[in-house]
């Protein structure tokens, strides 16, 4: 895959530590069904669920949809979440793979992708389990009520000249909004081996933390899933000025897109969930059936349109091919703008 900055991109298929290990009360398989040999999967009765990231932010919200869901329909009798933050999600990498109740989903996407490379995680993803790709979400590009950019072409220009001297702040180093930042800087004509110095770019691990910026004028611009802004830009606290989806965004419909705005970028973030690398198989299928109901119940629908996610489901072999491809081209796309050697 070419990664010219000028070819379109989708990188929601971009094949894009200690803590404690949390241990569970109550997570017990049912007696009937599962083991080995056996024809149903072990039933679950609770699960807990990590947030890899402080609150506030996509997989914060993500987890808590997850759990609310999961009981809501009766999956599960609890689903208690924690939140473990810090260095794009790597920290709460390194505590999953100490976990040992099986039983325990943590949240992943394209952010940890990203943040597993740029930080040199001794920790990976792929010593994980993957269990299932759940959602994806354009991302969108913010200025301030009172910046005097009303357009992103307008602010790249600015961006481009101004060079460090204009801040942006978004998620994690590494992760798919630092990738944006490097990819418009790049569509601007900035020198990938520039890009190091020339990004002036504000990590975060907590969306509350990127909007806490924005709102006191500290920063000129921020990126991050639609959904973590949507409701400050409804309130005319900030401006869109561009969304990452080939279609106008369902949560903020009157924000172009960046190929409306003769930007040829189009990306989306995804989220899945991942379990320990340690699991059996017979444990691992329990939980690739959890989920799977838990895709199809009436709650995770309601979820979906609420937070206008976009459905993504992908499980078993089709989530672990994906998840090959999307940390291959990871690292070939932080190579070509500089952000990893």
């Amino acid at each position: 895959m070419t990664q010219h900055p000028h070819v379109s991109r989708r990188l929601g298929a971009f094949a894009l530590a200690g803590v404690a290990a949390l241990t569970l009360a109550g997570c017990t398989a049912s007696p009937s069904g599962g083991g080995e040999g056996g024809d149903e999967p072990a039933a679950i009765s609770a699960v807990d669920v990590i947030a890899p990231a402080d609150p506030g932010g996509g997989w914060d919200q993500t987890a808590r949809a997850v759990s609310q869901a999961l009981t809501e329909a009766s999956l599960v009798s609890s689903a208690p979440v924690s939140n473990i933050g810090g260095a794009g999600g790597t920290v709460g990498l390194a505590s999953l793979a100490t976990e040992t109740d099986p039983n325990t989903l943590m949240v992943t996407g394209s952010v940890m992708v990203g943040a597993v490379e740029t930080n040199a995680s001794s920790v990976r993803m792929e010593d994980m389990t993957a269990i299932a790709r759940l959602t994806e979400e354009p991302l969108v590009i913010v200025v301030p009520a009172d910046s005097p950019y009303d357009s992103v072409q307008d602010f790249l220009d600015a961006w481009v000249e101004e060079d460090s001297g204009m801040a942006v702040t978004g998620g994690s180093a590494g992760g798919i909004d630092h990738v944006l930042a490097g990819l418009l800087l790049t569509g601007g004509g900035v020198e990938p081996a520039d890009i190091p110095t020339s990004l002036n770019y504000i990590a975060n691990s907590g969306g509350g933390e990127a909007l806490t910026l924005l709102l006191g004028g500290q920063v000129d611009a921020g990126i991050s899933g639609v959904g973590e802004f949507s409701q400050q830009i409804e309130a005319g606290e900030l401006k869109a000025l561009a969304v990452t989806s080939s279609e106008p965004a369902e949560l903020l419909p009157d924000a172009p897109t960046l190929v409306d705005e003769g930007i040829d970028i189009t990306l989306t973030n995804w989220r899945g969930l991942l379990a320990p690398g340690d699991i059996s198989d017979d444990e691992r299928v329990a939980l690739e059936t959890l989920v799977t109901d838990l895709h199809e119940s009436d709650a995770w629908t309601e979820v979906l349109a609420t937070n206008g996610w976009t459905d993504a489901f992908l499980a078993g072999a089709e989530f672990d091919e994906f998840l090959a491809e999307d940390i291959a081209t990871t690292q070939e796309t932080l190579t070509t703008i500089g952000l990893i050697e």
